[in-house]
């Protein structure tokens, strides 16, 4: 037989420990958002080390948009619980926030501090040029690779004016491409097959540790008493949490009403932060005063130079929060805004891990049954659209960003075709730009 075309290996089963260090090193890396974080999972995890077949990995981020909450670190949890069990869940989806939550309590501790960060402000100034080309290399990577024939291209341009022009809601979006695709799969099954296009690119990447047609693990098929188990442990650890902290402080207190806040902002999370931002805006600047408008921004500024999910703003505002209204006295001020900062954050994660432990092993039950897949199919396509979108957002806010009637931002015009550039010519790594792009950004603003 000609070795030379022989299809590789599957690789070897990975250890626990192996997955760890993995999911370690992605909690490090993991920048540019919830796309650019897809576009380095997908590029580790389906393309280098083919732990999961791209059919698999897309359907399992498919569930994880609709769900409420980051997708990304969602999309972690399930590939984690999928490989090993329920504790490689909570490893993963763990990892992946907890680097982004220690350099966030130190970003937030300067800041109070210290009163101001120009090196993180010009390290940013050069990050979001980079941001804006990774999320539009994402949409193009996911779209040329989820978007088959012209009815999903169609979903995706829809999708796009619906929440650019027309300002709906992300979750009606969602809900409007899945009614769709229910209906597409029985109407018109053909144009709404998932991995419709996976062969090419199985080809390119070999067989996957958990390929297309690799059974459902036994801890991954749903039982009834396990169903029973986490949702009551889900419930249970939260109303625990809840529960010390009214009798330690009171229900009024700072600590259980942001444990309370954040408890909903978690559950209003569809469509990413960008889409529960103003909702945390409202509660914490206006409604609670838990900090400034000023702070409020600053915070996303520190959030958006950190690894991990975009969300991860909340632990800013945790302990700035924590910090101002001084529970321990004027010198236990740090232990004040970290245990802040610690309740949030807590809050803020815990129902990801719960959705995607509870539901997981039905949406392992639904690979290749196309009453199921279709809806899906059609939420990529949408999703294609409204990253598209984001991508949008961010060059607007970059290019301009004093408003449509400011000066127009070249230098940040030119960073950002050099890092398109650098990703579709070169095929450069996420890590390296984001690196390089904010060394030259704190180098020009050392020199303005």
């Amino acid at each position: 037989m000609d070795t030379k075309n022989r299809p590789p290996s599957p690789p070897q089963a990975i250890s626990l420990r192996e997955a760890f260090f993995y999911w370690l090193k992605l909690g490090f890396i993991s920048f540019g958002g919830p796309a650019g974080q897809i576009a380095i999972m997908h590029q580790d995890l389906v393309e280098k080390k083919r732990w999961i077949s791209e059919k698999r990995f897309l359907h399992a981020l498919n569930y994880c948009m609709v769900l409420p909450g980051p997708e990304a670190q969602q999309l972690a949890t399930y590939i984690g619980w999928l490989m090993h069990r329920t504790w490689g869940g909570i490893i993963a989806g763990g990892l992946f926030v907890l680097p982004s939550f220690f350099i966030l309590v130190a970003l937030a501790w300067i800041y109070m501090r210290f009163g101001s960060v120009p090196a993180v402000a010009g390290a940013l100034y050069g990050i979001k040029p980079a941001v804006v080309a990774i999320v539009l290399f994402a949409a193009y990577r996911i779209g040329t690779r989820a978007l088959k024939n012209v009815v999903l291209w169609g979903l995706a341009g829809l999708a796009f004016i619906a929440i650019f022009a027309l300002k709906l809601p992300f979750p009606l979006i969602i809900l409007g491409a899945g009614v769709i695709g229910w209906l597409g799969g029985r109407y018109a099954p053909n144009r709404f097959k998932a991995g419709s296009g996976h062969a090419a690119s199985k080809a390119t990447d070999g067989p996957a540790l958990i390929d297309d047609d690799t059974p459902t693990p036994s801890h991954a098929l749903f039982s009834k008493a396990r169903f029973l188990h986490i949702l009551m442990a889900g419930l249970g650890l939260w109303a625990f949490t809840m529960t010390v902290l009214i009798l330690q402080y009171g229900w009024h207190g700072v600590y259980p009403q942001l444990g309370w806040f954040f408890t909903k902002a978690a559950l209003l999370t569809f469509g990413g932060a960008y889409a529960v931002l103003p909702y945390v805006y409202q509660g914490a600047v206006e409604h609670y005063h838990w900090l400034t408008p000023v702070q409020m921004i600053d915070g996303l500024a520190l959030g958006e130079t950190t690894p991990g999910p975009l969300i991860m703003v909340v632990t800013f505002v945790g302990f700035v929060a924590g910090w101002a209204k001084q529970l321990f006295g004027p010198e236990g001020l740090f232990l004040s805004a970290v245990l802040a900062a610690t309740v949030v954050t807590f809050f803020t994660f815990l129902p990801s891990f719960v959705f995607i432990l509870l539901g997981g092993p039905f949406i392992e039950t639904t690979h290749g049954n196309l009453k199921f897949t279709a809806p899906l199919t059609a939420i990529t396509a949408a999703v294609v659209g409204v990253i598209f979108n984001l991508a949008v957002f961010f060059a607007w806010h970059v290019f301009w960003p004093s408003g449509w009637n400011g000066a127009i931002d070249w230098i940040s015009i030119a960073m950002t075709t050099a890092a398109l550039l650098a990703l579709f010519r070169f095929k450069a790594g996420v890590i390296p730009l984001i690196l390089a792009c904010g060394t030259f950004g704190l180098a020009w603003r050392a020199l303005m």
